[in-house]
């Protein structure tokens, strides 16, 4: 069996393939001519919860209809998001290097929450799972920060931080999937396959 993911992260890329997934990859448009149906804007006032179920289900049906419009063969489509809570408040990727900054500057010694929604749609059907995790990190110096946003790492990344990476010195608490930080929680995302007939 195989599956489109809708999505550009490696990181996905990878643990899928670490469970034995095949799978095709349905990219989506960036930059100004990205596709609105999948806009990552919070909400005003938006709950996390709620935001990060959006995000992954819109994900999820716009990939179904881009296999549609590309007159691809017919498999599930599987999309996800990740956020981060913090203080109630939903914390994506950063804008620039100094947000980056400030971010990893809020986070220092103290804990939040990563949120991954998984979405999976096929033949009208969509099932959904979220992965919840509290991480606490250490306090961070001002050098480490300084250094840690130089490398680029947390450009790209919710909260401003890859758990795989570099960052994974500021880390000293985990309760919940690390892979779910990472951006796609395994043991969740293998559950809700064999709601659509995997094995594994």
């Amino acid at each position: 069996m195989r599956l489109y993911l809708a999505s550009r992260s490696p990181r996905r890329r990878e643990l899928l393939t670490q469970i034995g997934v095949a799978f095709d990859t349905v990219l989506f448009r960036e930059g100004v001519r990205s596709d609105g149906d999948t806009d990552e804007t919070p909400g005003v006032g938006e709950d996390p919860v709620a935001y990060v179920e959006r995000i992954a289900r819109a994900k999820a049906a716009h990939g179904q209809r881009l296999v549609s419009e590309r007159h691809l063969p017919p498999q599930p489509v599987l999309a996800a998001d990740t956020t981060l809570e913090f203080a109630g408040q939903i914390i994506g990727k950063p804008a620039d290097a100094t947000d980056a900054t400030d971010i990893l500057r809020r986070l220092s010694g103290r804990s939040h929450r990563v949120l991954t929604g998984v979405a999976v749609t096929h033949l009208g059907r969509t099932e959904y799972v979220l992965s919840v995790s509290e991480v606490r990190f250490r306090p961070l110096d001002e050098d480490e920060i300084r250094h840690y946003v130089l490398s680029g790492e947390p450009l790209d990344k919710a909260g401003a931080y890859g758990i795989q990476g570099r960052a994974g010195l500021f880390v000293d608490h985990l309760a919940g999937s690390y892979s779910g930080v990472v951006g796609l929680p395994l043991c969740e995302t293998g559950e809700l396959l064999k709601r659509f007939g995997w094995r594994f």
